[in-house]
């Protein structure tokens, strides 16, 4: 990969890396609450492509989630489902997906139930949504005639790439702690904000894991990665990232962790950013 542009933070003495590749979340931190993208924020993407800058969405969303979006993110690659899938969106092809087992699914949601009861179910798969008769899903799923018991939605091994198990009436802080005590290591927890909703992923998946080697592949090093989210499951994004944002409206624990802090999403933050690490220096 060619060119980069100077960056801010990125820690240590001397002048920061360059930025050679931006990692963005998409919901809460590049599309806006009805789900829009704004121009400004099209044309800075645009401006750091043509500056030989790299541009990944990295977000929990399913691959089919991303068509409306492909002329946003760009027709390269995306990081989907808190990091399972690796996907080529101009071939709309899986590249690479990690899966949790069916044996683990089952483990995963009967030890959540221990602890929070009531818990309920569903399943993103390399086949599509699958969920029990009693999850309700807060958003359109795609095809939601696959409702079954949970046994009976993996008996054909359907690739699970992201278990979501709904704790109604539970804060979704307060759930994702019950869950990482009761899958102790078994999975890995996370959630976006949701109200009670905890996103599982196989052990050791994250957002942050996928997109360290997806920048390895690209002789891309951590110093040299711009990334912004707002939820707990950006966390670990930003935590290896050598320039991270947290847009202002993001969860507390995003806005501690992160190295600056970005205008909120609703006011085109990562564009506010991007603008001054790209468009000021290519005037």
């Amino acid at each position: 990969m060619s060119g980069g542009v100077s960056g801010e933070g990125g820690g240590g003495g001397g002048a920061p890396s360059p930025v050679r590749l931006v990692a963005t979340d998409l919901d809460g931190t590049l599309v806006r609450r009805d789900g829009s993208v704004s121009a400004r924020t099209v044309a800075a993407l645009d401006a750091c492509r043509r500056a030989g800058v790299d541009v990944v969405a990295v977000t929990g969303r399913p691959p089919r989630w991303l068509a409306d979006l492909a002329d946003v993110v760009g027709r390269a690659t995306a990081i989907c489902a808190n990091g399972a899938i690796v996907y080529d969106i101009a071939r709309r092809r899986v590249v690479e997906a990690r899966v949790l087992a069916p044996d683990d699914v089952l483990a995963a949601v009967a030890a959540v139930r221990a602890a929070v009861p009531g818990t309920t179910a569903a399943v993103e798969t390399l086949q599509g949504f699958r969920r029990e008769p009693d999850y309700r899903p807060r958003h359109h799923a795609g095809d939601d005639r696959v409702a079954a018991p949970l046994p009976q939605l993996l008996a054909d091994d359907p690739g699970v790439v992201k278990l979501l198990l709904r704790c109604e009436g539970v804060p979704s802080d307060r759930a994702l702690a019950l869950a990482e005590e009761a899958l102790c290591g078994l999975a890995e927890p996370t959630h976006s904000g949701l109200g009670g909703l905890v996103e599982v992923s196989a052990r050791g998946v994250s957002k942050a894991a996928t997109l360290a080697r997806l920048a390895t592949q690209r002789g891309v090093d951590a110093a040299e990665v711009a990334a912004f989210g707002d939820m707990p499951n950006d966390l670990a994004m930003l935590a290896w990232a050598g320039h991270s944002y947290a847009v202002a409206d993001g969860h507390p624990d995003v806005l501690a962790a992160a190295s600056a802090v970005a205008p909120p999403c609703e006011e085109d933050g990562v564009a506010q950013v991007l603008e001054r690490l790209v468009l000021a220096r290519c005037r």
